[in-house]
């Protein structure tokens, strides 16, 4: 549809021969764009693209291929780090796929586009009007409210910038609410006037952000004085029915974008819809034709389960790995439906559905022996002239089929009829496909011997329940309330507890998972709880120098203003002293939350989605003690993996931030010393008072959080405060320690060796053990063999000194034996035996056969 294709006729020759209207800029516009005229009382004139796949049938490679590029411009633009944290914003109508495919450029952004249909149990996280357009009322419906209120750069994709009124004035919103240091706008044209030029740098220094302009090509359009009235006047002469005089045409330079794809050259030619003149295929007869062929062949797509048809609520790169290994069987089920004669195929999407029509479109051109056109219907009026210099030849007009909220009306699809197409495939989401529905098929019918229907559900979001507001202290745990929010539901009046040995046998038969019960709370002896204050003593500047490290290290390289989600319950207090190393180094006052994850069952999905919707998933930051083997950083990341693919949300970070990383397991750590963390020498007493957690069908609901307990009545033997007070205070002492250190570690290579999972695997095998899930490595896992389960021995390393002196303890009251080894990769190791206790767990926590 452009010069090039009708004799080297340019389609946007006709009005500006009538208008003395002018292109201006780069060589490639008029091989871009084309001119048509509209009724609006804003402006006559319609800048028609050719590559954006909504007017004009073009190869769906060339439409996805431009906006892939702007895509990919835009992530080197950004770079890589900038790219994770951006959000693409496409805008209704027109520009829903090419947003989609903006953001497919830029790989690992997520997209929304503004909807003008609203969905019944949506909250509207915003709207705008866009200027000078016929239907102005736009929504941002995004089913997860933080896709809007990160802090990354916001990407703004519309087909054209013209005056700049429309994404400026979303911009001005948006910040308003979600203010943001970058924003990005993409167009396939820039066609600001020399007045409008300046107003972005003006805008961004009104907001104090930086505004970036990226677009395919870039020029402005001339216009005379009374262009507006004058366009009017041949609008409505050629509406009332009189012929157009057709004229002459005017060439124009070629060449098209040298980054992007030339556009098709297919054209009307192939089957003229008549002389020159007004061209509505309606109007022209007076009535809806009738059905002329068969009915039209439905095809079921066997679209994928939950994956939303578009970026109407929200479409994450997850989404899109999904639809790419759906499309290949998707299309191959479009390609059989197709007459085996079939030369010139055309997708037809549907007003804002264009993203999965496209993407169909671009699959089907790969498989089948046919020219592939794409286009989509619309509800805007323009215009039809049969002339080749005019961009708009031919106009389909039928009723709204969507039950739309302005009510019922026209809609159009232009230069389909005259097309020559052998087979028409309509592309409709599920909310379209309704007996008025039969006005657009029947239309079709008339103008191609093939019609093929293929529905897309209509994704609509499922409204979970609201999830409640984290637990506090005092009246859960004995931190402060501002220490800590625990998400997990009150289990305190439930008897949980069990036995040891009755617990284990429980597990061990099968009939139990190691959550879904609490062992006895340790109740230490005034010997033990004088090692733990002796411990913690000795401890304490070691305790900050590793805490204000690990905290510097999460400033530096994860987020400056991050998330701290401590993973129950060894985490909390690390979180809370985190927390309070940023408040005394650099007066932050961070987010903190515990959450519950579970060996065999992952992390609590509630959890994540209340984190999604309250903070960026890209600023949180998972926190533990310390590590072992990796059992839990590799539970993690499949959690992670798992709930990404489940919900669609995108940006959590499975590295977990610890204290101490002797198993080499994570590269964010404050050291890999093996050392005794006295938090670990005791259970709920050091940890706010609360319990393990607890995951079990009975009590934990499909929208609930895991459940722990308060443990109220041992607030006589509560340390938890005097653990975090003691290590805090030592923060200034070791202050120019700590930036030195961090210093060194940012430096250094960090990347995890794994050795201690290898140091535990040859251990397994050499004591018999032929289970990894048995051998708790290091001082924390040791201690907890030692409080929880019933051991079999301890291996301690020769001459490990006083770290051990409370694992000694323990092992003499619970006559364990303590073996010295002299080499150890651990301080010690604590041995769960198969074939010598009743409390062996394997890796999905039951029990272990042998």
């Amino acid at each position: 549809m452009n010069k090039a294709v009708n004799n080297g006729v340019w389609s946007g020759s006709w009005v500006a021969e009538r208008l003395g209207v002018e292109l201006l800029g780069d060589p490639e516009l008029t091989d871009l764009l084309g001119l048509a005229l509209r009724r609006n009382p804003k402006r006559a004139h319609l800048l028609v693209s050719n590559v954006l796949g909504k007017h004009v049938p073009q190869s769906p490679s060339i439409v996805y291929g431009y906006g892939f590029t702007l895509g990919r411009r835009v992530r080197d633009l950004l770079g890589p780090d900038e790219s994770r944290r951006a959000v693409v914003l496409g805008y209704a109508e027109t520009a829903t796929g090419l947003g989609h495919a903006v953001a497919d450029g830029i790989a690992v952004a997520p997209y929304l586009h503004s909807t003008r249909r609203p969905v019944p149990g949506v909250a509207t996280a915003g709207g705008f009007e866009e200027s000078h357009s016929h239907a102005t009322s736009h929504l941002l419906l995004p089913e997860n409210p933080a896709l809007l209120a990160g802090e990354g750069p916001l990407v703004l994709v519309d087909d054209e910038f013209s005056t700049g009124n429309t994404v400026l004035n979303t911009i001005r919103d948006l910040h308003e609410r979600y203010p943001r240091d970058r924003y990005v706008v993409v167009a396939l044209v820039d066609m600001r006037s020399a007045a409008d030029a300046g107003r972005l740098d003006e805008f961004a220094a009104e907001i104090g952000a930086r505004v970036d302009l990226v677009a395919a090509a870039s020029g402005t359009v001339r216009l005379p004085a009374g262009v507006l009235e004058k366009g009017q006047e041949l609008v409505a002469r050629y509406e009332a029915g009189g012929a157009g005089t057709g004229g002459s045409s005017s060439a124009a330079p070629s060449g098209p974008a040298a980054q992007f794809p030339a556009p098709l050259k297919t054209d009307l030619s192939a089957n003229p819809p008549g002389a020159r003149g007004s061209v509505d295929m309606r109007l022209r007869r007076g009535a809806r034709p009738a059905p002329t062929g068969p009915q039209p062949k439905r095809v079921d797509l066997r679209w994928p389960n939950n994956l939303p048809d578009g970026g109407r609520h929200g479409f994450t790169p997850a989404h899109r790995i999904r639809l790419e290994r759906a499309l290949p069987a998707m299309a191959a089920r479009l390609a059989e439906a197709l007459p085996e004669d079939a030369h010139r195929v055309h997708i037809l999407g549907f007003e804002e559905l264009m993203y999965a029509p496209l993407r169909l479109a671009r699959e089907l051109e790969q498989i089948v022996d046919a020219d592939v056109t794409y286009s989509t219907t619309t509800r805007s009026p323009v215009l039809a002239v049969d002339d080749p210099g005019y961009a708009i030849r031919t106009r389909l007009t039928f009723p709204a089929h969507d039950t739309p909220a302005d009510g019922p009306g026209d809609r159009y699809a232009y230069n389909i009829a005259g097309a020559g197409f052998d087979a028409v495939v309509a592309v409709v989401d599920s909310r379209g496909d309704t007996p008025e529905l039969h006005g657009l098929l029947a239309e079709l019918a008339a103008h191609t011997p093939h019609v093929v229907l293929a529905v897309v559900p209509s994704y609509v979001p499922e409204r979970p329940p609201m999830l409640p507001e984290p637990l506090r202290g005092p009246a859960f745990s004995s931190y402060a309330p501002e220490e800590v929010g625990w998400l997990l539901q009150d289990l305190s009046d439930v008897t949980l507890e069990a036995p040891t040995e009755e617990r284990e046998e429980a597990i061990q038969s099968g009939g139990a998972h190691y959550a879904e019960s609490l062992p006895v709370e340790y109740q230490p002896s005034e010997q033990y709880q004088e090692l733990f204050h002796t411990a913690l003593d000795e401890a304490a500047g070691r305790l900050a120098l590793a805490v204000g490290a690990v905290t510097e290290l999460v400033l530096a390289e994860r987020s400056p203003r991050p998330v701290l989600v401590s993973l129950a319950r060894a985490g909390t207090p690390v979180g809370v002293l985190m927390r309070r190393w940023a408040q005394y180094r650099h007066g932050l006052d961070l987010p903190h939350y515990a959450v519950s994850i579970v060996r065999g069952r992952g992390i609590d999905a509630n959890a994540l989605r209340y984190l999604a919707a309250h903070h960026d998933p890209a600023d949180v930051v998972f926190v533990d003690g310390w590590t072992g083997k990796g059992a839990i950083t590799r539970e993690l990341a499949d959690a992670i993996r798992e709930f990404e693919e489940s919900d669609g949300v995108t940006g959590f970070d499975p590295e977990i931030a610890v204290l101490a990383d002797p198993g080499s397991c994570v590269k964010t750590y404050g050291t890999r010393e093996d050392f005794l963390i006295p938090s670990a020498c005791l259970n709920s007493t050091v940890s706010g008072l609360i319990s393990r957690t607890v995951l079990r069908s009975d009590l934990v609901g499909p929208h609930d959080f895991h459940g722990a307990k308060f443990y109220r009545e041992l607030a006589g033997a509560d340390v938890s405060v005097d653990f975090l007070d003691a290590v805090a205070a030592r923060f200034p002492e070791v202050t120019d320690a700590v930036v030195t250190l961090a210093k060194e570690l940012l430096a250094a290579d960090r990347t995890p060796t794994w050795e201690g999972w290898a140091a535990v695997e040859r251990i397994s095998e050499e004591y018999g053990i032929h289970d990894v899930n048995l051998v708790k490595p290091g001082v924390g896992e040791t201690t907890r063999v030692l409080l929880r389960r019933v051991p079999w021995k301890i291996l301690a390393r020769a001459g490990a000194g006083a770290d051990l002196d409370h694992v000694r303890l323990l092992a003499e009251q619970r006559g364990v034996p303590v073996e010295e080894v002299a080499e150890l990769p651990y301080t010690c190791v604590g041995l769960i035996h198969p074939k010598y206790t009743r409390g062996a767990t394997g890796a999905d926590g039951k029990a272990v056969s042998v």
